[in-house]
């Protein structure tokens, strides 16, 4: 029986009268770089969020390889948020320790190289750096785990495209490749030559899932044309 580093099965959360998502039924395999694409307000973060255990869904299930969410799957899965979650005025070495007292899978000889070769040292201040810095550092952190599950949300939204490359480059070369990273974003054509599979998300629910080489080549398309294709003929797009 195949093991499935995400499945949701009915998945749906309401927030009072809106309804994030719909009944949404995922299996993404292990190993794999997958896409969580969609618009702005489509549900990418909440799903997201009730992955990482910081939602309650409305009704339905969500198991993280093969265990549902909640206080065991926190060691299996390593969350980006979309923002900071820490003091900025931290000094990167106080996030760095932070990170290894509390995840016992994290590597903290690998997020030191990668912030070296960044030239971001130790002892300056979380605040001090640019916005495409911070963004750098955060990912660092999250990367540096080895985790089962890695959630990415936005993690090129606010930076540049140089920086957008080197976040791209950082999330395929240190990741385990039996693991799987699910990477929320509406920058499809930044993304999409890293993605092996991909799910459009629109208004709470799944409108198409497929394997990213096999629907450019079925299509003719690339997966940002297809985006566009598929979500001018749906509402509220």
């Amino acid at each position: 029986m195949q093991t499935y580093a995400l499945q949701t099965t009915g998945l749906t959360m309401r927030y009072h009268h809106t309804l994030a998502l719909d009944g949404v039924n995922l299996e993404l395999p292990q190993g794999k770089i997958v896409g969580l694409l969609g618009p702005n307000g489509s549900g990418k973060t909440t799903l997201i969020k009730l992955t990482a255990g910081l939602l309650t869904p409305t009704s339905g299930s969500v198991c993280v390889c093969g265990e549902s969410v909640g206080a065991g799957t926190k060691s299996l899965v390593s969350y980006l948020p979309d923002r900071p979650y820490f003091s900025k005025q931290r000094k990167i070495r106080e996030l760095l320790d932070f990170f290894q007292d509390f995840y016992a899978d994290f590597d903290r000889q690998r997020a030191e190289q990668m912030l070296h070769a960044l030239g971001i040292a130790l002892d300056v201040r979380f605040r001090a750096l640019s916005k495409g810095n911070q963004e750098k550092v955060q990912l660092v952190l999250v990367m540096s785990r080895r985790a089962k599950l890695y959630l990415l949300d936005e993690p090129i939204g606010g930076v540049d495209p140089a920086a957008r490359d080197y976040v791209l480059n950082t999330i395929i070369t240190n990741y385990d490749p039996t693991a799987t990273v699910l990477i929320s974003t509406h920058l499809i054509a930044d993304v999409e030559r890293i993605l092996d599979e991909f799910v459009f998300l629109n208004q709470g629910k799944v409108v198409r899932y497929g394997n990213a080489d096999e629907t450019r080549e079925e299509t003719g398309k690339s997966l940002d044309e297809l985006f566009r294709e598929v979500f001018k003929c749906l509402p509220n797009c």
